[in-house]
């Protein structure tokens, strides 16, 4: 994605988009790294035969996984997925040494049992103690393209490793998953410059002159830097493959309710935290439509759903199960059977039992989110490609009794840019980079829709607690 500023307008132009995904490879699920790479270094050719000899770059990915690499400065295998089931024991393994409480009142990170933590208390121990660094997905991508080699802190905070005030690893924590301080590169705030793309390593591209800047490398803290923040007490939902639905605060909170409820406070840009929670998100429709055999469009699977009936079945959307079923629809198809409920069977059916009990969801997290930190949150912003979703933003707005304001689409784009800007000294700080952002995209409003849907909240809310009908709630 180009960025340019015209007349104190942000004016994006999409150069390269590539797919990635993981594969199967030596008994796990594994990223392609090299592939990844390679692709960017497309992306950067294309932006310099387009005109531009002199560019900035900033990467952010997924949090938690990362690349083990050994002396000789070389990953030492493909890293392994968050989606890889190496971890679905890890947590109670390892909280049988260290209670759950502690991990939390260190970290304030929540309880994912792909976070980095348990990843590494999983990890080859011989493949371990060879490595020379361990680096996040972004960090090593940077390291490629620059040879310079850091950890950068919104991510870094996703290991739930990190303590939560000092920016420090917890020395007893990192023990028990058998790693050690040195074994990570220096860790440094967004908007950190790493240096010079090495353009003599890639000399069969022909690639711009190019600063690479250490951006808030983790998406979700991109995102939630390229999010308007529209209203007094706003929240935020970062809407992908994953929701995370949270609000920025200048000081964490990790007091009983926040562990009570599994938030998470992660590192966010220039001093702030994401006080969020991780919720299953667009990831049931992406398999939807790839169980579909994509015979739909993400948006012809949405105009389906608009001819059905909204929450006509309730499903704890966090349940585990859903993490990365063989088969999406029959997984749905089969909770409702088990919990006696009507089985959605046409496409339409399926994509609106996922999109209202998202909606649900979301208003149920905000419920907690108040309570949580003392005051009402008055508007919702939806950020990323979830935005789109017209129907999934009206049933959030109706259900939830709030004003929700949706876009841009592009949000982790726009945040990674932000930064970007803001060291270049082209943008003062993220308060004018959001104005900027306000100026530049099309920002929907949706008003809840009153006297539809009464109680429904309250039905959704009493059949989550009902017999504890599975997974995170």
């Amino acid at each position: 994605m180009l960025s340019q500023l015209k007349n104190g307008k942000m004016v994006l132009t999409e150069m390269h988009r590539f797919k990635n995904g993981f594969t199967l490879k030596n008994g796990h699920d594994r990223w392609d790294i090299d592939h990844i790479i390679k692709e960017i270094l497309l992306g950067l050719q294309k932006i310099k035969r387009a005109g531009f000899s002199k560019v900035s770059l900033g990467i952010d990915t997924w949090a938690v996984d990362y690349v083990l690499v050994g002396k000789d400065g070389n990953k030492l295998d493909d890293p392994i997925s968050y989606r890889d089931k190496r971890t679905t024991n890890a947590i109670k393994e390892l909280t049988a040494k260290v209670s759950k409480g502690q991990i939390y009142q260190k970290t304030g990170i929540q309880f994912l049992d792909f976070n980095t933590l348990y990843q590494l208390f999983e990890e080859n121990k011989e493949l371990l103690a060879q490595a020379d660094k361990i680096m996040m997905i972004p960090d090593y991508i940077g390291y490629v393209l620059t040879g310079k080699a850091v950890l950068e802190t919104t991510n870094a905070s996703t290991t739930q490793m990190l303590s939560l005030r000092e920016g420090l690893f917890d020395q007893n924590l990192l023990k028990e998953v058998n790693v050690r301080q040195d074994q990570f590169p220096k860790l440094v705030d967004a908007g950190t410059p790493l240096g010079k793309l090495k353009r003599e390593e890639f000399q069969s591209y022909d690639l711009p002159d190019t600063d690479v800047i250490t951006v808030a490398t983790h998406d979700t803290a991109s995102a939630v830097v390229g999010t308007p923040g529209i209203g007094h007490h706003w929240a935020y939902i970062s809407s992908g493959t994953w929701s995370l639905l949270g609000t920025e605060l200048n000081v964490p909170e990790n007091g009983p309710d926040a562990y009570k409820e599994n938030y998470t406070n992660e590192w966010g840009a220039y001093g702030t935290y994401r006080f969020l929670k991780n919720i299953m998100g667009l990831w049931m429709v992406q398999c939807v439509k790839r169980d579909f055999n994509d015979k739909y469009s993400f948006s012809e699977l949405a105009q389906l759903a608009s001819k059905t009936k909204p929450f006509s079945q309730f499903i704890n959307i966090n349940d585990e199960r859903f993490v990365n079923p063989k088969n999406m629809i029959q997984e749905i198809q089969a909770y409702c059977q088990e919990t006696g409920q009507r089985v959605p069977k046409t496409p339409g059916e399926i994509a609106m039992a996922i999109y209202s009990n998202l909606a649900l969801f979301y208003a149920y997290e905000i419920q907690k989110l108040n309570h949580i930190i003392g005051y009402q949150i008055d508007t919702l912003n939806i950020v990323g490609g979830g935005s789109n979703v017209a129907l999934l933003n009206q049933l959030t707005s109706t259900i939830a009794g709030i004003d929700v304001y949706a876009g841009p689409s592009e949000a982790t784009a726009i945040g990674n840019l932000a930064v970007q800007m803001i060291t270049r000294n082209d943008v003062a700080n993220v308060s004018a980079a959001r104005q900027i952002i306000k100026d530049s995209f099309a920002i929907k409003h949706f008003k809840p829709e009153q006297g539809k849907y009464l109680g429904t909240l309250d039905d959704y809310i009493n059949f989550l607690h009902t017999a504890n009908r599975g997974g995170a709630i």
